[in-house]
């Protein structure tokens, strides 16, 4: 079972009278790589500033290890922060840049039973010492051979790598990281996704993320939490924040989302678009107004008189493995994700397997997300009613109304 390390305790916080965090709980596991995920203004890294001891809270209180250290300065606690900016010292090499603070005096306490402080006294290292943590800190970041390099003839990446050994070359027991991999370009921000989580795996520490990209939390974190407005939304694993989001702010903010208003008709039965759909959830109550998330991979286009919904496709774009179509379901625009090419202007029916279907309850959110009517200007010039020939009769007016038998 995993040790709890460090709590957030009823944390408030507000600059000039706008509150940032409000009434915030947090407990965060040793050796847990954990991830504040959420958009701009969220409160994430005021938390992780916070955990660093670079900002008190107005109220609440931080725990590290049982231990109240809201009074506790940045230096004197077991943690080091990897900023965005890796602020390296230009005229070092890579050997001197690391063993920078371990060149520092450490102070060493001594406590009497009571825990009160009794005696200190300066302690520093001696260079083989710094020698071989130094290396051993290089060879774990794969930068040995690279000692005697100056900052500016490293590759970003390796950059960040250096940063990262030198948070960890003192040894702490929390490695903060404010969005790190925010200057990279893509592929070497996917790159060095592996590598941090291959690092916290090899050092065997507590990681706390900062990020606002959804497949940065989803490749690296054991756990999520997922944040707006100074609030928690949800914590969770990477699967479960996907597979089952708590609202719609999750759902939309985490991966791609058609968000749709249902009705509960019973457990494990949802109504939408005027007719009744089997699903997998339960525990609403009966007709129960709900928000059902269908993800864009989870809907299969089948023929026309196959479907269980049937719509207009308005707008195709080609992203290499996969398509991403807009689909018009009377007016709401639905995004699907396949490999099968539809032309804009077809008509085409869809169908959902029951556990392809996720059902949330009713919040703040709802109605916010979900439809994809600003994906592309083409949802202006094409509408379902438009894609209609009105000498196809009936059949076709009834297939208007957004579903077929």
């Amino acid at each position: 079972m995993s040790k709890e390390l460090i709590r957030l305790r009823n944390i408030r916080m507000a600059f000039d009278d706008e509150v940032v965090l409000n009434d915030l709980n947090l407990y965060i596991n040793d050796k847990e790589f954990l991830t504040l995920l959420g958009p701009s203004g969220c409160g994430k890294t005021t938390t992780l500033r916070i955990i660093g001891g670079f900002t008190t809270p107005v109220s609440g209180d931080v725990l590290f290890d049982g231990v109240r250290i809201n009074d506790v300065p940045p230096y004197r606690r077991q943690i080091n922060t990897v900023f965005q900016k890796y602020a390296l010292f230009p005229h070092m090499n890579v050997f001197e840049n690391v063993a920078f603070g371990l060149r520092m005096p450490k102070v060493e306490e001594q406590k009497d039973e009571n825990g009160k402080v009794i005696s200190r006294r300066k302690v520093k290292l001696s260079e083989k010492e710094i020698q071989d943590r130094v290396m051993e800190m290089l060879e774990t970041v794969s930068l040995k051979g690279f000692e005697t390099r100056k900052p500016d003839a490293l590759s970003g990446g390796q950059q960040q790598r250096v940063a990262i050994a030198r948070a960890l070359v003192n040894r702490p027991k929390v490695l903060l990281l404010d969005e790190p991999l925010g200057a990279l370009d893509l592929k070497l921000r996917k790159d060095m996704q592996l590598e941090l989580k291959k690092i916290q795996q090899q050092v065997g520490i507590t990681f706390i993320y900062v990020t606002h990209d959804q497949e940065e939390a989803l490749t690296m974190s054991d756990t999520i939490v997922v944040m707006d407005k100074g609030c928690i939304q949800q914590i969770g694993t990477p699967e479960d924040i996907y597979n089952e989001p708590k609202n719609a702010f999750v759902a939309d903010f985490i991966g791609e989302s058609n968000i749709i208003d249902g009705v509960m008709v019973r457990d494990k039965l949802v109504k939408m678009y005027g007719r009744e759909f089997p699903c997998l959830d339960g525990g609403f109550a009966e007709n129960e107004p709900v928000d059902v998330v269908i993800r864009p991979e989870d809907i299969d286009i089948v023929p026309v008189d196959q479907g269980q919904l049937v719509g207009t496709v308005t707008s195709v774009t080609f992203k290499g493995m996969q398509y991403d179509i807009i689909v018009d379901f009377r007016g709401f625009k639905w995004l699907i994700q396949t490999t099968d090419h539809s032309p804009v202007g077809a008509r085409i029916g869809v169908k959902i397997d029951p556990d392809g279907f996720h059902i949330m309850k009713k919040s703040q959110y709802s109605g916010m997300f979900g439809d994809y009517s600003s994906y592309s200007d083409e949802y202006d010039e094409l509408s379902d009613a438009e894609a209609l020939d009105e000498d196809e009769g009936a059949e076709e007016e009834r297939r208007e109304e957004g579903y077929a038998e």
